[in-house]
């Protein structure tokens, strides 16, 4: 009998953007580490894999070519896979980069205060329930519908940002704009979590495990990169100890 098939759809934090080695002549934009966490759950538990993960990846690379040569991630749930895995959702309307870029860019003008809370407000977080929370009820019902046999994971994002206060200039994001991040980045993960109740999927949460995690936590505990002296993984994105932890968090959600 063939060994479990497993799919592995999302962005560049299902693809482990900055974690190497990368995947042998997979597609370089994507920046598919073979150390990601899909590679890590398929090796542990025997599973054949077909990972088609891409750096830049939003919820409308499901259905249409990314790039030339990177076609719909939904294609490779032909043939009838038993796990598929996904992670998906931050690059949608490019909420997060975008937010993450502007409260960058006016920290300094007062890194004690919320520069960035008042400059945009209610913005981002109406983005993500208007705009993103649709976009991934329609990514994961469709991954659904093409995978009815399977069992599919949608797994939450973890904590970029502790809960209070941060670590300017490590990351640049003034004090008072952490907790309005952590809100955002709280709202996006509530909407995978909605998309995925909504289509019979699995939601793996990752907010519980990766408290104390972020990039503001010391080298050998955190499991994202930092924005200055980001080493091993794309600065704001997740490390092998990051990618171990999803996929430890995978695993034990598996049926």
């Amino acid at each position: 009998m063939p060994a479990p098939r497993q799919v592995n759809l999302g962005d560049s934090y299902s693809a482990a953007a900055g974690v190497q080695p990368l995947v042998e002549d997979s597609p370089v934009l994507c920046l598919r580490s073979s150390r990601n966490f899909a590679h890590l759950l398929a090796a542990a538990r025997g599973y054949r894999l077909d990972d088609v993960s891409c750096s830049g990846a939003d919820t409308t690379d499901f259905f249409t070519a990314q790039y030339a040569g990177v076609p719909a991630q939904l294609d490779a749930l032909a043939g009838g896979p038993d796990v598929v895995t996904v992670m998906i959702g931050g690059n949608d309307s490019a909420v997060y980069t975008t937010a993450i870029r502007a409260c960058s860019d006016v920290a300094a003008t007062d890194p004690g205060g919320s520069p960035c809370r008042a400059a945009h407000g209610a913005e981002y977080v109406d983005i993500v329930r208007d705009r993103t929370y649709p976009a991934l009820a329609r990514a994961l019902a469709a991954v659904r519908a093409k995978a009815p046999g399977a069992q599919v994971l949608a797994v939450g994002y973890p904590w970029i940002l502790p809960a209070q206060t941060g670590c300017y200039p490590t990351m640049r994001v003034a004090a008072g704009d952490v907790p309005y991040l952590r809100e955002l980045q709280a709202v996006l993960n509530r909407s995978v979590q909605r998309a995925a109740e909504q289509a019979g999927v699995t939601y793996v949460d990752m907010s519980g495990v990766s408290e104390g995690h972020d990039a503001c936590a010391p080298v050998g505990t955190r499991w994202i990169e930092p924005q200055v002296g980001a080493t091993g993984a794309a600065p704001a994105h997740p490390n092998e100890l990051g990618q171990q932890a999803i996929a430890d968090q995978v695993a034990a959600a598996l049926r």
